[in-house]
């Protein structure tokens, strides 16, 4: 953990720094802008991810930077980039990689963790151990803890080196203590759990970065594999317990292929569960690409399951994955 990058967001938050990530295409079609080119505020070095002059930053924030080794020269005479953004989810402030997030191992956070966190804050039982799995910037073990259901431990489990590095630095931020542990999945994350969150790559990406591609014929194999193994691991359990994840549906033919892939997952593990088309249309840029030739539109859904002995005391209300 960077004490240094914690210090600098702290610095941050008491001059009075907010501000909220928008979809990547967005955020490129704003920078640029012609009187854009340039920051101008920390908004625009912190959250826009523009160049900036080192005389627009007070000299303690110019060296904290240095010292958390996020700076980065940029072109120009003088001029520098932020290597991270930082942008405020109910109240708290995430660290996340610096737009673009090109490299493999880029840490995303922007409009879908918005409706992830949502979702889950709106849904989630009390628990007494909960799992963000694939946890990114940590932001739903986070905010569950901070702002949700009564949870007395939190594990951020994520397989990517650089999530967890900066999860563990926004932990911190939010005064949480949370355990950290690089997993695939569940594997290695050891003791009992009752409350599995995630929100799962669920795109195709040519590029194999891990925040983006989720494997399968249109991205759907890392959250299949989630559902799958989290009921395995709750069933586990001698209180049973939920999984919540958020993540985005194919639909071709009028056919959700995320619910479909599931369906026989949660009858065989005897589920409990509700499944809620949240967004019909997200990410609709991607069926451009031959990955999505037959695709109809992608959807954010949202799957709510029990298993285990607090399966028939749950109050979800069970709805079949349409085929």
């Amino acid at each position: 953990m960077s004490k240094a990058l914690i210090e600098l967001a702290r610095t941050l938050q008491a001059l009075g720094y907010e501000f909220t990530t928008v979809t990547p295409a967005t955020q490129q079609l704003v920078n640029d802008r012609p009187s854009n080119a340039v920051a101008r505020s920390l908004r625009d070095v912190f959250g826009w991810s523009r160049p900036f002059e080192a005389s627009l930053l007070q000299s303690e924030l110019f060296e904290l930077m240095r010292a958390a080794d996020v700076l980065e020269p940029a072109p120009g005479a003088d001029r520098w980039r932020s290597r991270v953004r930082m942008s405020t989810i109910e109240g708290c402030l995430f660290v996340h990689s610096a737009f673009p997030t090109l490299d493999r191992d880029a840490v995303f956070l922007g409009p879908d963790s918005v409706r992830f966190v949502k979702a889950v804050l709106r849904a989630a039982p009390l628990a007494k151990r909960v799992v963000d799995v694939g946890c990114g910037t940590g932001v739903g073990g986070i905010l569950l803890s901070v702002r949700g259901a009564s949870v007395n431990e939190v594990v951020l489990a994520e397989i990517n080196q650089r999530a967890l590095q900066l999860a563990a630095v926004n932990a911190a931020l939010a005064g949480v203590s949370a355990e950290i542990v690089q997993s695939d999945i569940l594997a290695q994350v050891k003791g009992d759990v009752d409350l599995v969150i995630a929100n799962p790559p669920y795109l195709r990406d040519p590029e194999s970065r891990r925040y983006r591609d989720g494997g399968g014929d249109y991205g759907e194999a890392i959250g299949v594999r989630i559902v799958r193994e989290a009921l395995q691991r709750l069933a586990e359990s001698e209180r049973g317990g939920t999984l919540l994840l958020y993540t985005g549906a194919a639909v071709v033919d009028g056919v959700d292929r995320f619910s479909a892939a599931i369906a026989e997952i949660l009858r065989r593990a005897n589920a409990r569960y509700s499944y809620e088309e949240l967004d019909p249309d997200v990410f609709s840029d991607e069926l451009e690409k031959p990955a999505y030739a037959e695709v109809e539109r992608i959807a954010a859904v949202f799957l709510q399951a029990n298993v285990g002995p607090r399966a028939g005391s749950t109050a979800f209300a069970t709805s079949e994955p349409r085929r």
